[in-house]
């Protein structure tokens, strides 16, 4: 008689995509690239680093199921509620930021789409905000990091970066899990926004910015307060040990 194996059932853990053998080897060949110009000199790095990223903030978001969670005596059954869906109406709200701080905010309706020419005078005015709030930077060349959307990857807006002489930092396709406003700025925006509800465009910036107003005491910086290792250097370290496949939490 056979010996009975052990099983266990287990559910699909859900990825931005099916990464193919070439795109989990460019992962590792990023992250590995990213993680030797960080550790080269970390403080230079980090003043001179700006990412950006770009999310739907919707009019509603619905609560998570902790936080609609009541407490009730051992004898009264679980409430019901109907189920709640995200509003359509939607604001994009494209949000650069470093090491220091939001350095601005720009907000798109929705029944708009990011053009290469909408997101190369975004870069114009992110280079306008640097020289007027980020002194810091004075004499720096500008670490710029994005995501590989279409409008960031256009002809319009590489002869932009050119011109604004950044030094473009190299994001992987596919690679949410390491671009930090997709791990970690716009997650907590979300949790921030879960329940509330909005009638206008204007409410939803008003929201949204209050948020970022209070950014200071939530810690956004991409260096940790404890260990002194970055965010960033944690997930491409991850990202390498794992030959290419996406961090978990």
């Amino acid at each position: 008689m056979h010996d009975l194996l052990e099983m266990k059932k287990l559910s699909a853990r859900w990825v931005p995509r099916l990464l193919t053998v070439d795109q989990k080897q460019q992962r590792v060949d990023d992250s590995t690239a990213g993680l030797a110009l960080l550790q080269r000199n970390r403080a230079d790095f980090f003043r001179r680093f700006v990412t950006m990223g770009e999310t739907w903030v919707h009019y509603h978001t619905p609560e998570s199921n902790r936080q609609s969670a009541e407490w009730l005596e051992s004898h009264e059954s679980r409430p019901k509620r109907p189920k709640d869906q995200r509003s359509a109406g939607k604001v994009m709200a494209s949000v650069f930021w470093d090491a220091h701080g939001i350095i601005f905010i720009d907000y798109l309706q929705n029944g708009r789409t990011v053009t290469e020419e909408y997101y190369a005078a975004l870069l114009d005015k992110l280079n306008d905000e640097i020289k007027k709030k980020w002194l810091h930077m004075a004499k720096k060349k500008v670490l710029y990091h994005h995501d590989n959307a279409p409008s960031h990857t256009s002809l319009k807006a590489m002869a932009k970066l050119d011109q604004l002489r950044f030094e473009l930092f190299t994001h992987p396709p596919y690679s949410p899990d390491l671009a930090p406003s997709d791990y970690y700025l716009f997650p907590n925006l979300k949790r921030w926004l879960q329940g509330k509800r909005f009638r206008l465009n204007q409410e939803v910036i008003a929201e949204t910015e209050a948020y970022f107003e209070g950014t200071k005491r939530l810690d956004v910086r991409l260096v940790r307060t404890t260990e002194r290792a970055s965010k960033l250097e944690n997930r491409y370290t991850k990202c390498i040990a794992l030959e290419g496949n996406y961090v978990e939490e």
